[in-house]
């Protein structure tokens, strides 16, 4: 365990909340202390819920140590069915609860619920969010839709002639980054090539629906992260195979709709012909042309930072300088990906050492999570949010996905707009001596209630500041023409030309040199 700040996922019970939160009919008990039940203000306060989620806490206190916390348990978990009758239920212990040991599922059981019970043991010590979440489903799937399973050996039946084909949505849960929107998009992608969705889940499924899940054709893995293990249970146990691509992107959508196509049996084409996103002409449009070749920063959960990669290199141009995730169970694919773009792979969870790299690397646009761009924000840096974990206003009232052809006109929009409020900046910069403006004009995405930055006095050169004070000195013209860089970049130029005045004996700075410094540097 480490004391921190920020950190980019909560121990795995709260995965396990995810994923009873995003599902109809299941009730979660859990074995915590007073003070666990933070998390529900994850789901009403950030995700704006309208109801809390479904679960009971136990909720003992120092004094309940003395005495008897197994039969608290069982009082709480007898409370929550009479009370919710809900279809199933699952049992656990926060990370404070699982030090008294009390075993949740056997107590559960010794019940005699007319329900499901599924235990789910989640090592809080050694494990975080995501594992919690993707271990949770998949002890859901294995309780629930085992049972319908066919005898080892035994070959799934053909698909009768004129029915359409079917398949599951796998990895949307409660508090996921645009999964509510993503749904949707995929859904309706999956209809225009005629197949039909027999279940999603965890997101709106019941027990009842994870039940049958063995019903379909195939799955559709959306969210790796969570659902990749229980895919592969499937896939052994029901014989359904399962998809590969996430489909974030134009061309990743694409790749999507022909690897569903082939397990589905059917012919793409007339939907790839008729595939409309405004991504490609937008990404190659006159006014886009100025951001061709930006440096750009990611960091997120694996699959979407993979994916962003994929979006920032190929489909609008910019260049990968930074790689990196928080999920270390998907280190493997994180490298793999920040080899083809020739990056060093930043795996950690510690959000000190992704703002030391991105001070380092001095990107022009940072991808990634709620942490980032609060680093982003403290540097200047323009920012969009790709991944989880993410804040309030990443759960927008608009439809907003991520995935599908609408979600590649959504990123377009999400990443490109910080850049070009950056070009509004340096416009305004430019022009500033212009009659139709004034010095002190802001730009106007700043609003009007932001004063005037005032310019500070130069530091009085002291014996203990004089080993800060560059050797040159900057001749007025330099200045102005320093100006004219945009700002997001203008303090590296700054350095680089310092620097380079330095090392060469230059004493004042003119423009020669600051382009002389330019030249020097780009080669």
């Amino acid at each position: 365990m480490q004391l921190t700040v920020w950190t980019y996922e909560g121990p795995p019970h709260v995965g396990a909340m995810r994923v009873a939160t995003g599902m109809d009919g299941l009730h979660y008990v859990l074995h915590a202390p007073q003070g666990d039940t933070y998390a529900d203000l994850l789901f009403t306060m950030i995700e704006r819920r309208d109801k809390r989620p479904p679960v009971t806490y136990t909720t003992f206190s120092a004094r309940d140590l003395g005495g008897d916390t197994a039969e608290l348990f069982k009082n709480a978990a007898k409370d929550a069915y009479d009370r919710f009758k809900p279809e199933a239920m699952i049992v656990g212990a926060s990370c404070t609860g699982s030090l008294i040991q009390d075993d949740p599922g056997g107590l559960a059981r010794s019940l005699g619920l007319p329900i499901p019970v599924i235990t789910v043991d989640l090592p809080a010590y050694q494990r975080k969010e995501n594992w919690g979440a993707a271990e949770t489903f998949y002890q859901l799937v294995r309780a629930l839709a085992g049972p319908s399973a066919p005898a080892p050996g035994k070959r799934r039946p053909e698909r009768s002639t004129g029915v359409r084909p079917t398949c599951n949505l796998l990895g949307p849960t409660a508090l996921g980054f645009r999964h509510r929107d993503d749904i949707i998009e995929i859904t309706a992608l999956l209809a225009k090539l005629g197949i039909d969705v027999n279940v999603t889940a965890p997101m709106t499924a019941t027990p009842a629906d994870i039940a049958r899940l063995g019903e379909a054709d195939f799955n559709v893995v959306l969210y790796p992260e969570v659902a990749a293990q229980a895919a592969s249970w499937l896939q052994r146990s029901f014989g359904q195979p399962f998809t590969k691509t996430v489909p974030i992107g134009v061309s990743a959508t694409r790749q999507f709709i022909e690897e569903v196509a082939v397990l589905a049996g059917i012919d793409p084409a007339a939907v790839l012909k008729a595939s409309a996103s405004r991504l490609p002409w937008y990404s190659r449009s006159v006014d886009s042309t100025y951001l061709t070749g930006k440096r750009v920063f990611i960091f997120g959960d694996a699959s979407h930072a993979v994916a962003a990669a994929r979006v920032a290199s190929d489909e609008l141009g910019f260049k990968v300088v930074g790689l990196g995730t928080y999920s270390r169970e998907f280190a493997r694919d994180i490298r793999a990906a920040a080899e083809l773009y020739g990056v060093e792979p930043l795996i950690t969870d510690d959000y000190l050492e992704v703002e030391a790299k991105v001070q380092e690397l001095q990107p022009e646009l940072v991808l990634g999570t709620q942490m980032e761009r609060h680093i982003a924000k403290r540097f200047g840096i323009p920012c969009a949010v790709i991944s989880a974990p993410v804040h309030v206003q990443d759960f927008p009232a608009r439809y907003a996905p991520q995935m599908g052809f609408e979600g590649s006109n959504v990123i377009f929009d999400t990443w490109v707009h910080p850049l070009m409020m950056g070009l509004e900046e340096h416009l305004l910069a430019m022009f500033k001596d212009d009659f139709e403006f004034k010095d002190g004009a802001q730009p106007s995405h700043l609003g009007a209630g932001h004063a005037v930055p005032q310019k500070q006095p130069a530091p009085e050169t002291t014996i203990e500041n004089v080993i800060s004070v560059p050797a040159a000195i900057w001749a007025a013209d330099a200045e102005n023409e320093l100006k004219k860089i945009p700002f997001f970049v203008r303090g590296k130029a700054r350095r680089n030309t310092e620097r380079f005045a330095n090392e060469n004996g230059v004493a004042t700075i003119t423009i020669e040199t600051l382009y002389d410094a330019k030249a020097h540097y780009a080669r």
